[in-house]
Order: structure tokens, then C-alpha cells, then sequence
């Protein structure tokens, strides 16, 4: 993959470091000279352990990547899970597991890495999806469609409030090609990538290319920007 970003002594603050997309942007970045500190529930070589809708867990691995690498430059929001069902059966727990795993846990890890990202001037990225654009599906369920339009919210706000200090931007993309369409079965696959106006699903890599392009230098005119690699999925 070609990538537009210069990441030489920089360090990258990545949830979801373990899934489809994070393996990716976490490769990306070491790729152009940075170093990546990644957050998921799953261990792996690099990888701190951490609950991200868990306040004093986010709190506690944010101060751990600055003991160990004394600045944080890059934020990547990729920890998140998706839903399923009509809103009248879905229950008040799956609710807010749903909106906690995708909205929560980028609102505490805003909060905690803020003052390091001002520090280091840099750049916040959320990962959303169609479905926050859209209104999404029973497909994923209200609560997803509702976690991500939130997310690209925040992502409005926040460009405002740290205005001149933080450069913060989305991508939300149409379906990706990971084990979150697994659930769709043998035939869901086929079907999505034929609803594109491309004819493909999307990769890892091409939502990496959308994040690694925004937090760039070649973007820095760019925040509170939502990017769309949806293969048509939505049309700007």
C-alpha cells in the first residue's frame, strides 16, 4: 500500500489494534517510520490489554504510553463493535454494550490523550461507518447507526474546541472486507459488494490509505472532516 504519511519519531495512540482495520493502520504507521501503541481486549506484540469503555482502564494505558514513550502524536479510533435487530427487540443492555463500545470509548479516549495531543499538536481520527450517515439497517441494529452518527458529531465538535492545536477528522466507510461480515454468511458478501456502485467491498487498506492520508501532512488544511471510502454507498 502507498501511503502519503511521513511518521518518522511519532507515536501513534491506536484502539481496536487487534481487528481488521487497526492490523492495517498499525502496519501503515510503522511502515512510515512511526511507533504504533496499541489498545484491544485481544493481546498481541505491541498491544496493551485494555477495556476502552472502561474510564480508569483508558485513563491508566494512556499513562502508560506516555511513561514509556513520553509523547503521543496520532489518535486512531478503530475499537468498536456492531449490533443487529429491530429496535423492539433489542434489550436495554445490548443498547448500551453497542453504543458504549463504539461512542463511549472514543469520548474517554478523547478526553484522556487531549492534553498530550496539544502538547504534540496533532491529529485525532475516528473510525464511523454509512451507517452513521445513512441511518443504517436492522442490519447492524439502531444502536450502531446511532454510536457512529454520534462519532462524526464528536468529530465536529471537537475540530471546533481544539481549533488550531488538534486536527480531528472521521472516515466512515461502507462495508469492509474483515470478520465483522462473517456473521452475513456465505452468501452476505456477494450481495453487499454487488449493492456498490464500485462492485467491491472495500478493504482494510483502503480505509488505512483514508486514515494514514489524514493524518498527513498533505491534510493539514483538513478538520473536522468526514472522509467517504464507501464505494458509493453514500453519495456526498
Amino acid at each position: 500500500m502507498i501511503s502519503l504519511l511521513e511518521a518518522q519519531g511519532r507515536v501513534l495512540l491506536l484502539t481496536g489494534a487487534a481487528g481488521g482495520i487497526g492490523t492495517v493502520v498499525a502496519a501503515m504507521y510503522r511502515d512510515a517510520g512511526g511507533t504504533v501503541a496499541g489498545l484491544d481486549l485481544a493481546a498481541g506484540a505491541g498491544i496493551l490489554v485494555c477495556d476502552v469503555t472502561d474510564e480508569g482502564a483508558v485513563a491508566s494505558a494512556v499513562a502508560e504510553v506516555l511513561r514509556v514513550h513520553g509523547r503521543i502524536d496520532d489518535v486512531v479510533h478503530c475499537a468498536g463493535i456492531v449490533g443487529a435487530g429491530k429496535l423492539a427487540d433489542m434489550a436495554l443492555a445490548d443498547w448500551h454494550l453497542v453504543m458504549d463500545a463504539n461512542l463511549t470509548s472514543g469520548f474517554l479516549l478523547a478526553r484522556e490523550t487531549a492534553a498530550a495531543l496539544a502538547n504534540s499538536r496533532g491529529r485525532l481520527v475516528f473510525l464511523s461507518s454509512t451507517n452513521g450517515r445513512n441511518g443504517g439497517t436492522a442490519l447492524s441494529g439502531a444502536a450502531y447507526a446511532c454510536a457512529k452518527a454520534a462519532l462524526i458529531n464528536l468529530t465536529r465538535y471537537l475540530a471546533k474546541e481544539w481549533a488550531g492545536t488538534v486536527r480531528v477528522n472521521c472516515v466512515a466507510p461502507g462495508p469492509v472486507d474483515t470478520a465483522m461480515l462473517d456473521r452475513l454468511g456465505p452468501h452476505g458478501r456477494p450481495a453487499l459488494a454487488r449493492a456498490m456502485l464500485t462492485g467491491t467491498l472495500a478493504t482494510p487498506e483502503d480505509v488505512a490509505g483514508a486514515v494514514g492520508f489524514l493524518l498527513s501532512d498533505n491534510a493539514r488544511a483538513m478538520t473536522g472532516v468526514v472522509l467517504n471510502p464507501s464505494g458509493g454507498m453514500v453519495l456526498d
